[in-house]
């Protein structure tokens, strides 16, 4: 499923038209990301968590020459799946 189909569905569940449900699933995502940025956890009791690591600084190769190099140290978001979610699944 990409974005345009989520917002198929989510337009179909609720009976809103697809251009009100694409600005429901943008305010979603840009409210999860504006979050994020702020350093915030999003808990969605019975889906899951949405949450920043910090990733710190380590060496690697370039796998074309072989050379070392420094990855920078950084953020990464994560996902941890609820409950109910898991539930949901299996």
């Amino acid at each position: 499923m990409n974005k345009q189909d989520l917002i198929s569905a989510v337009a179909e569940s609720s009976g809103l038209s697809k251009s009100d449900a694409s600005k429901a699933v943008e305010g979603v995502f840009d409210a999860i990301t504006g979050a994020l940025k702020k350093g915030d956890e999003v808990r969605l009791v019975g889906f899951g968590t949405f949450s920043v690591s910090q990733r710190k600084a380590s060496t690697g190769r370039n796998p074309r020459t072989g050379e070392t190099m420094t990855i920078k140290a950084s953020s990464q978001p994560k996902f941890k799946a609820g409950k109910g979610l898991k539930d949901s699944v299996n």
